[in-house]
């Protein structure tokens, strides 16, 4: 395309773009993570409170009666604390993405040949049809399982229908009818804090 054409089309798409942006920006926010104790964290939807735990021993990380326990050697800082709590999402989600995978492969007749789950900064997921992949925003494994569901599902799909054609709107209300519904609930959600680099 010509630099004219692919300006005009940008132009066109003016009004939505900046609708875009808006939502984006309005959306809520978490607060930066500290990670100190009595501090909000949420695994699938529901709040934990941290508590540190200094024991000089492997890190590890446990759910118990409404607390997440991040056992950390004495002395470690914010950032560690960060990267053991985000490899621990990530696991949390890779064996529920897993799972729903192998649900849903079979109902709608796709096969997911490489899963990616990884720390996303705008998406919850993204598929490439042409390698039968998809990746998964790890932040998911802090919000409700549904809407986990929802967006393996919307990935999955893709791989069916690449775009978000009336075809690919059809595959969705027929595998997810409440897929509105589930969509609307993950954008009320708080999404993670970020710096922006501009």
């Amino acid at each position: 395309m010509s630099l004219d054409n692919i300006r005009i089309f940008a132009i066109s798409k003016l009004g939505w773009i900046k609708e875009q942006q808006r939502k984006f920006l309005e959306q809520e926010r978490e607060t930066p993570r500290e990670y100190l104790d009595r501090e909000s964290h949420y695994v699938w939807g529901t709040r934990y409170l941290l508590k540190i735990v200094e024991k000089d021993q492997t890190p590890s990380i446990e759910l118990k009666h409404r607390r997440t326990f991040l056992t950390v050697r004495p002395g470690t800082d914010e950032a560690k604390k960060q990267l053991l709590m985000e490899e621990w999402y990530r696991e949390q989600l890779g064996s529920n993405v897993a799972a729903l995978i192998v649900k849903w492969e079979s109902l709608l007749g796709v096969k997911v040949k490489r899963l990616f789950v990884q720390r996303m900064k705008t998406k919850w997921g993204s598929c490439t049809p042409t390698m039968n992949s998809i990746r998964i925003n790890s932040d998911l494994a802090k919000k409700p399982p549904e809407c986990l569901e929802y967006i393996v599902i919307h990935e999955m799909l893709h791989l069916l229908e690449p775009t978000h054609n009336a075809h690919f709107l059809a595959l969705m209300d027929r595998f997810l009818p409440p897929w509105k519904q589930c969509r609307a609930a993950l954008n009320r959600l708080p999404v993670k804090h970020e710096q922006w680099q501009y």
